[in-house]
């Protein structure tokens, strides 16, 4: 089907829907870029490197929180509803955003946008940059690369840069796996803005992508 190293996006739309079981059976290909599978005694194993996006709405009804909606659910409902999406699948996903509504009374979009062939053209010159930065290793993408590097690797961010996500990681509002999973995304965002350097910005916005915590 061609879903390798990210050519195919999963997008499970009403991720509220399937049944917890089914979306945490995405934890593992999720942590390791593979499907393995194991019957009678035989173990096969299969490339499965892919970006997914899940969206879902806050209940069943779908209005919960929502201003001006009408929320018709019980909280055991909207609490079932969400344990659905369970933490450890959670702890896997790079961006966590919560989205309001579009309404009618939106105006129009004021800022500037880019053309397709402009974020192209960029995505091309982060990549470069980011296999510039891992020539020396076996990995090309900031995906790829291990946890152990990114913290204590040669290009590991300073103290004053790591603050923010030691006083997350500190006080329980981000595992380690999701401390390493912002760090890849920081550095995504240093490679797009052309920074050679991991910066406090990069990682507060990470942080922000991942958690919505301002640091």
């Amino acid at each position: 089907m061609g879903a390798y190293t990210g050519v195919y996006f999963p997008f499970l739309a009403e991720a509220g829907e399937f049944a917890s079981h089914a979306l945490d059976a995405l934890r593992q290909p999720l942590e390791s870029g593979a499907i393995r599978i194991h019957r009678s005694g035989i173990a096969a194993s299969f490339p499965a490197r892919f970006q997914l996006v899940l969206a879902t709405n806050p209940c069943p009804c779908g209005n919960y929180g929502v201003v001006g909606g009408a929320c018709v659910c019980a909280p055991n409902a909207i609490r079932r509803y969400a344990a659905r999406l369970s933490g450890p699948l959670l702890d896997r996903m790079d961006i966590e955003l919560a989205l309001q509504r579009v309404s009618s009374l939106t105006g129009p979009e004021t800022s500037s946008s880019i053309s397709t062939a402009a974020a192209r053209e960029r995505v091309l010159l982060a990549r470069e940059r980011t296999a510039r930065r891992l020539g020396s290793t076996s990995w090309r993408l900031n995906a790829e690369v291990a946890g152990t590097w990114l913290r204590n690797g040669p290009v590991a961010p300073d103290r004053v840069v790591r603050r923010p996500l030691d006083a997350a990681l500190q006080r329980g509002a981000l595992t380690l796996r999701g401390y390493d999973r912002v760090l890849r995304v920081a550095w995504s965002i240093a490679d797009l803005a052309g920074d050679e350097r991991l910066e406090l910005g990069h990682v507060g916005r990470a942080l922000y992508l991942k958690k919505g915590i301002t640091p």
